[in-house]
């Protein structure tokens, strides 16, 4: 096709097809193709490291602590907060995602040995994550130290 032949096509195409569509079928585009890369909401492994790691640095600058409510995770922001539940007995807790790892192919997060005492966990555990927004989390912290009390 000529240019001429080829900016007219163009052009009856583009009244064919309204930017209200475009936007619509960008969005679903992105939806169907973006969902399967997050891991929030499945079922997934985590386990627990402590002492060896215990005063190390974190991929966010920070020394860690095993006695801090912590996490590492490959993707997720670091500095974000999740709510982490126990599958098997179905304990929650919010937790700070300040490292990266695990780095076994079995486990999706790696929890400090505060947060996996606080769920119970007794070696490789099902977990649930969910994102926690900024306004939720001292509600959260409040929570967590209720249970301890009771």
């Amino acid at each position: 096709m000529n240019k001429l032949t080829s900016t007219i096509f163009f052009i009856a195409c583009s009244y064919l097809i309204t930017p209200v569509e475009l936007v619509q079928a960008s969005t679903s585009h992105a939806k169907k193709h973006h969902a399967h890369k997050t891991s929030v909401n499945k079922p997934m492994t985590a386990s627990w490291y402590g002492a060896e790691f215990h005063g190390k640095r974190t991929a966010n600058g920070e020394k860690f602590n095993m006695y801090g409510m912590t996490a590492a995770h490959k993707s997720l922001p670091l500095s974000s907060y999740v709510e982490v539940t126990n599958l098997k007995n179905h304990r929650s807790i919010v937790v700070r995602i300040n490292d990266r790892g695990p780095f076994h192919s079995s486990r999706s997060m790696d929890l400090s040995l505060a947060a996996a005492k606080e769920l119970g966990m007794n070696g490789p555990t099902p977990i649930a994550i969910n994102p926690v927004a900024s306004n939720q989390i001292s509600t959260q912290a409040n929570r967590n130290k209720l249970n301890k009390r009771g």
